[in-house]
């Protein structure tokens, strides 16, 4: 068990360490004081409700009326500034957990996101739903991080400032809370601890993969219709919430058992204080209020010092964020394929497209898929690709594309912001028309001229009079039909303008008439080529011809 947290600590150290020494600290730093200085005030006024309770109970106790009326006028007061502070402290958690959450989400998504990561991530399958990860176990964390520190530091607090009250009535009583509190948290640690954070875990895995079975089913509801296959998609995706609410069903099973020691543990200590105390109060030696306070002391001190056994839900749920987060983090940061021992492919910068001796493998070195392949595409000299499906066609491009590393041999060819990629299956999303045409440098400033004149070089002129204008926000990749999209994806290449284009089956979908008409604009526009495809029609638009076996 303590190797089990010194780990997780070190996680979680791992994770927290990115924000609180970032360029944002002193912010943070400046909100986390303020909480301290609430925490202090609002412990310190804590001590005066138990002081004037038990003053209050005296006074009625003697029948004292003017001695009632301070203690009532004071402790009103007292009330009304800790609901002030309380409020403010409660603000401030909430502030500094979003600002946290803003942070480490920027910092996550932009290495996420940046060197193609994503997509390494992606085909690696080292880890599951690296989007929820982002979303969800990010804001857990940020929240529950700052809701435990407060509760922690309130804990630390108010056991300072009620063990000289309680030591002061009875040093017996504190001695008895002392042992009790050391033997119900190292109980509790030891024996649930470990359980309900592995169990929190998989719930987290199990809830991921759900949401990523429905996800699935809306994104190709189209092909599960044409297939009729949504009793298999049920099936499937039931299968998921059947794994979850197994998991699940453990969960508060355990839960049931950690509640019923909680409550157990605490409602043994309700009648301690009076217990303990009564034959001074018997005696005359203690007033009746005196017990008002030490009940009061006792529990706050209690609940201190068991916060381990109070929380311990929340922490195994923290503690399975922190695991998966750190995971997601070393992933980003040290990516395998990036940082691999093994052989892998030289890029070249050069002003043309060529491989020398390229020997191309799978990401996982498992498979060699093309072997000594040597060509060289130099201006206006474009090329064709042909072969049978699975021959390696895509895998080539992705190694030009510089996504497949794996092998060895050199790859010669232009900045990459010199080449442009056109995959079969373009990439469109919900958006404006404008902003779909310029992608991926939409901040360009194109005239609404320069637009239509590119939509009517793909034939898409239609959709600047269906839509208005350049500026409707619509899911185009619900409206467009695949040819479209495709003719879309061409748009986008005549406004870039690079030096190079490297064409995947890029119109597969369209009629050999509108294909011919691209091509032809291709080469207006002076962009040299490189296609793969299955059509030997499209050869009267290349120069030369590459038949992969």
């Amino acid at each position: 068990m303590k190797n089990i947290n010194l780990k997780l600590l070190k996680k979680l150290w791992s994770v927290t360490h990115l924000y609180w020494f970032s360029s944002e600290k002193w912010g943070a730093i400046l909100i986390l004081v303020l909480i301290i200085i609430l925490s202090i005030i609002v412990s310190g006024l804590l001590v005066a409700v138990a002081i004037f309770l038990g003053e209050i109970t005296s006074a009625l106790v003697a029948q004292d009326t003017q001695r009632f009326q301070q203690a009532l006028l004071i402790f009103v007061g007292v009330i009304v500034i800790g609901t002030l502070c309380g409020s403010l402290k409660v603000y401030c958690q909430a502030k500094l957990s979003l600002y946290w959450r803003r942070w480490l989400t920027h910092y996550f998504l932009n290495t996420y996101l940046e060197n193609s990561t994503f997509y390494f991530i992606s085909e690696s399958y080292e880890i599951d739903n690296p989007d929820q990860r982002i979303s969800e176990d990010i804001k857990t964390f940020t929240q529950q991080s700052v809701i435990l520190f407060s509760i922690l530091l309130d804990s630390v607090l108010q056991l300072i400032a009620f063990t000289g009250t309680l030591w002061t009535i009875s040093q017996f009583l504190m001695i008895f809370l002392v042992s009790y509190s050391l033997i119900g948290t190292l109980f509790a640690t030891l024996f649930f601890g470990r359980i309900l954070v592995g169990i929190n875990l998989e719930q987290l895995q199990r809830e991921a993969d759900l949401r990523y079975g429905l996800i699935h089913i809306r994104e190709q509801a189209e092909s599960i219709a044409f297939y009729q296959g949504q009793h298999q998609e049920f099936n499937q995706v039931w299968n998921r919430f059947k794994l979850v609410f197994i998991n699940f069903k453990s969960l508060i099973q355990w839960q049931l058992y950690l509640n019923l020691f909680q409550n157990s543990y605490q409602y043994i200590t309700f009648i301690v204080p009076g217990l303990i105390l009564a034959p001074q109060i018997v005696s005359g030696e203690l007033e009746v209020g005196v017990v008002t306070q030490a009940g009061t002391a006792f529990k706050t001190i209690l609940i201190a010092l068991t916060l381990m056994i109070a929380q311990l839900d929340k922490l195994s749920i923290l503690g399975a964020t922190i695991n998966r987060l750190e995971q997601l983090k070393t992933l980003i940061t040290t990516s395998p394929i990036r940082n691999s021992d093994q052989r892998k492919i030289k890029i070249v910068e050069s002003s043309h497209i060529a491989c020398e001796n390229l020997t191309l493998q799978t990401p996982d070195h498992q498979r060699t898929i093309i072997k000594n392949l040597s060509f060289s595409v130099y201006s206006q000299e474009n090329l064709l690709i042909i072969g049978a499906s699975g021959v390696g066609k895509s895998s080539l491009l992705r190694a030009i594309a510089g996504l497949w590393k794996s092998g060895e041999g050199v790859i010669f060819r232009p900045k990459r912001d010199n080449i442009l990629f056109l995959p079969q299956r373009p990439y469109v999303f919900q958006s404006s028309l404008r902003y779909q045409l310029l992608y991926p440098q939409v901040e360009r400033d194109i005239s609404d001229e320069k637009l239509y004149y590119i939509l009517q070089k793909v034939n898409l002129s239609k959709l600047v009079e269906e839509w208005e204008g350049l500026n409707k926000i619509a899911d185009w990749s619900r409206i467009l039909s695949t040819g479209e999209q495709q003719r879309l994806a061409f748009a986008r290449l005549f406004l870039y303008q690079p030096d190079y284009a490297v064409l995947d089956e890029a119109t597969s979908a369209l009629d050999l008439k509108n294909e011919a008409l691209l091509y032809q604009e291709l080469q207006a526009f002076n962009i040299t080529y490189i296609s793969v495809s299955h059509r030997m029609t499209l050869l009267q638009y290349h120069q030369s011809l590459l038949k992969l076996k």
